[in-house]
């Protein structure tokens, strides 16, 4: 028995090793973005791990000087931040002229010891008006206190015989209300964040300029070292909070809670041809956040550009109309349509926006335009997408118009666009 049991386990375990034999090329087909791009543009690992390094430092430095606010009484958060680009910075100690260049440079400006100032300048702030903690632990210590008292009663209540009817309205009560004190609180740390952001700035301007300085240079650095590698530049995209840099090219904006997001990638200096992008490649030189998800989350805020004159692509004049019934076609439509970003800015676009002339949030607010793409239906019509900020109500507007008064509009959207 024991030798058959034996050979059964010898057969099994085999066959479990040829299945993992067969499962390994499987799983080494599996490459992240990073190493096709290294492959085919036939690059060494560390050219891009040294790139991904130095841009996790220039949006740490760059965060860091547009929100200082965030990390205050967060010593644990900002060690981890700070630690890992010291890290970083070791390792170009021992590489190309140019890194070992940064490394001195991070060490004469002594850039720790300026986001260690700043922190504590900021908590000096904060605790002078009214704020001990970070949001994080408020928010944590909160939940602790309404939550533990809120059980106990609900616990109480089980055993107590009352009309369901009424047990029930009270139990929305108990379950609204942690949530309904979370809100506040965080609607106060938003308004005491922008009522002193500019007061930072403006004291410790100096200390947040090195910083900044610091980050050019490293962008400075990343940018030279990709022209060396040929490298297309618009294959390399990233996130930074502030438009203080050269030689990036904006691809688009967003605003998330009150912070501004701005997608970058490098530009190619005026005596630079763009690098071909491979056709292994093509499918990462796709626009950020195409609006095409978005209109598959059913939009209903939809404004149309009615009675709007204007010549090739310039709006002298329309009167805005809020369209809630034509919600579901005009996202029908914009999933039928490819986008690609307007070239031209909204000064460009529309001279004459202002009060008298503007879109509107639904609660009457002017809408401040953050994003235009040229949208392209069926391959047959182009018209206009202006997507604006969140408004101080919650709300998000998007407005629609011809870009010529000329246009000859398809027959299936001339309900939309002469409505």
């Amino acid at each position: 028995m024991n030798e058959i049991e034996n050979e059964k386990r010898i057969e099994s375990e085999k066959s479990e090793i040829q299945e993992k034999k067969r499962r390994k090329p499987e799983r080494e087909q599996r490459k992240t973005q990073g190493q096709i791009i290294q492959e085919t543009l036939g690059l060494k690992a560390e050219d891009l791990q040294s790139i991904e390094k130095k841009l996790f430092i220039v949006r740490f430095l760059d965060y860091y000087c547009e929100e200082t606010l965030d990390f205050i009484f967060k010593d644990n958060t900002l060690n981890q931040y700070l630690k890992q680009t010291t890290t970083y910075m070791d390792t170009f100690g021992d590489g190309r002229e140019e890194d070992r260049i940064l490394k001195q440079s991070f060490e004469s400006k002594s850039i720790v010891d300026i986001i260690s100032k700043l922190k504590l300048k900021a908590e000096e702030l904060a605790i002078s008006k009214g704020i001990k903690t970070s949001m994080d632990k408020r928010l944590r210590r909160l939940t602790l206190i309404i939550t533990l008292p809120l059980f106990a009663v609900v616990f109480g209540l089980a055993f107590i015989p009352i009309n369901t009817l009424f047990l029930f309205p009270v139990l929305c009560i108990f379950c609204m209300l942690p949530q309904l004190i979370k809100g506040r609180v965080v609607k106060k740390w938003y308004a005491f964040k922008d009522q002193n952001k500019n007061e930072i700035y403006v004291e410790y301007r100096e200390d947040i300029l090195i910083l900044k300085n610091f980050a050019s240079e490293i962008l400075d650095n990343i940018r030279t070292r990709l022209l060396e590698l040929r490298i297309p530049l618009q294959l390399i995209k990233f996130i930074l909070h502030s438009r203080d840099y050269e030689n990036l090219k904006l691809l688009t904006h967003k605003n998330v809670r009150g912070t501004s997001q701005y997608y970058y990638t490098f530009e190619y200096p005026a005596d630079v041809e763009s690098f071909p992008i491979p056709p292994e490649l093509q499918q990462y030189d796709q626009p950020i956040f195409p609006e095409k998800r978005k209109a598959a989350k059913m939009e209903k805020n939809f404004i149309v550009l009615s009675e709007m004159k204007g010549r090739e692509g310039v709006i002298d004049y329309f009167v805005p109309t809020l369209q809630y019934k034509l919600a579901e076609k005009i996202n029908e439509m914009l999933n039928n349509s490819e986008f690609t970003k307007a070239p031209d800015n909204l000064t460009t676009i529309i001279p004459n926006y202002s009060k008298d002339m503007a879109i509107y949030c639904v609660c009457g607010e002017v809408v401040e335009v953050s994003n235009i793409q040229i949208c392209t239906w069926k391959d047959q019509f182009k018209f206009y997408l202006f997507e604006g900020e969140k408004c101080k109500c919650g709300e998000i507007v998007y407005a629609i118009s011809v870009m010529d008064e000329t246009a000859e509009i398809p027959e299936e959207l001339k309900e939309i666009f002469l409505n």
